[in-house]
């Protein structure tokens, strides 16, 4: 059945209700043919939200997965029997779902602090692999993961898929191709949320598992910092405390060290500079971002108050001088991707990292930017500790790091 251009509706072709549908009967709902099978390494709440946007985006699909953990296992199945009745494979160990031929490309989901340890397995197939952020809990670790990627073959993109949220994608367009702001001065950011959630033998709250929360949760906005900066972090200073969550946790005998709240600062090497305010026992999940460059001001925010009635959503003003428009809008994809998980950045994550094994540009995160942004995480953790500004040109150093 040739197409012209009749206008189809994607969103059809995504949603499970349509999936009885024959793959020879589809015309208007056809996602194409499939291009990768991708292995899961990993399957917990982020692994399956992998499977999801695989499955659902159609080009791809899920052929196996492994995980020690049984009932993470058979979350996987479910969510693969929404889309399709394949049987998933489960692989008995990480080298068998690696090194099976019959996938493409690897997905890379495990605890923080595993992360080099098993993308050196990984590495072995000479796949396509996508690596969950942050990259490494450590400098050295992330470090070493960036050099595998200078070298590898094929594709290594990293997981910082915060950058393809509606209101990120829309300020980075705003500021960086029409340049409504001028040049960009400071940056803002700010996260308001609830706790940590339960892990699998609850890792994340931990530091030494999960490199502390400003590594593990916020080498996202730093990634952002990066990208609108343009520019290395050559200071930060940062205080913060567990003042509410986990502070009498106990797993294994282990007691929780993980920062509940935090102010960090990062001065660049152009001049600019940025902030982050971080709070996590608030009731709700609240972003903002704040640019203010010397032509105009940029604010845009996103939000879920489940405690009240509220009308949050997507939001995104511009602001700028009376040579030029200003605007205000709601930044947004189709409810069926955004309800897949951040917003539906992982799924547009998913499109980017299709069209680089593709051999066509991609604005995806690098092995190299995902180490910048585990920079300022580590940085942020120490300055916490130290109680003192952290000079990034010093803390290279002390990890014999000097060179870069």
């Amino acid at each position: 059945m040739k197409k012209n251009k009749e206008f189809a509706n994607r969103g059809h072709a995504l949603t499970p209700k349509f999936a009885y549908v024959p793959k020879e009967d589809r015309f208007l709902m056809d996602p194409g043919p499939l291009k990768y099978r991708f292995n899961v390494i990993g399957v917990g709440v982020n692994g399956q939200e992998h499977v999801r946007v695989t499955m659902l985006e159609g080009r791809c699909t899920v052929h196996g997965v492994y995980d020690p953990n049984p009932s993470s296992v058979e979350g996987a199945r479910r969510v693969k029997a929404q889309f399709s009745d394949e049987p998933l494979v489960v692989y008995d160990s990480l080298e068998a779902a690696c090194n099976d031929p019959a996938a493409d490309a690897l997905i890379i989901c495990t605890p923080n602090h595993t992360h080099l340890e098993v993308l050196r397995v990984a590495a072995q197939s000479g796949k396509h692999i996508l690596l969950e952020k942050p990259m490494a809990t450590n400098l050295k670790d992330a470090y070493a993961i960036w050099q595998i990627a200078q070298n590898y073959p094929k594709v290594l993109q990293i997981g910082l898929q915060y950058r393809y949220k509606p209101i990120y994608v829309e300020a980075i367009h705003e500021a960086k191709v029409r340049r409504s702001l001028g040049e960009i001065k400071t940056i803002t950011i700010l996260e308001h949320r609830e706790p940590f959630l339960d892990k699998v033998r609850q890792w994340n709250k931990f530091s030494k598992y999960s490199g502390g929360t400003l590594v593990e949760k916020c080498c996202h906005y730093f990634d952002l910092f990066n990208l609108f900066a343009e520019s290395r972090p050559v200071m930060v200073y940062a205080s913060g405390s567990q003042a509410v969550n986990f502070r009498d946790f106990e797993y294994g005998g282990e007691r929780s060290d993980i920062l509940d709240n935090a102010f960090v600062i990062v001065e660049y090497e152009n001049g600019i500079r940025a902030n982050f305010n971080l709070c996590m026992f608030a009731p709700m999940v609240y972003e903002e971002i704040v640019l203010c460059g010397d032509e105009g001001r940029l604010k845009a925010s996103e939000g879920e108050n489940g405690q009240a009635h509220s009308q949050w959503g997507s939001y995104l003003e511009v602001i700028c001088l009376p040579d030029r428009t200003s605007r205000v809008m709601t930044p947004s994809y189709p409810a069926l991707i955004e309800a897949t998980g951040h917003n539906g950045g992982t799924y547009y994550e998913h499109l980017r990292w299709i069209d680089a094994m593709d051999g066509k540009p991609s604005t995806a995160a690098t092995a190299e930017e995902g180490f910048w942004s585990v920079v300022i995480g580590v940085a942020a953790e120490e300055s916490v500790k130290r109680g003192e500004k952290v000079m990034v040109r010093e803390l290279l150093e002390g990890n014999g790091l000097g060179h870069l």
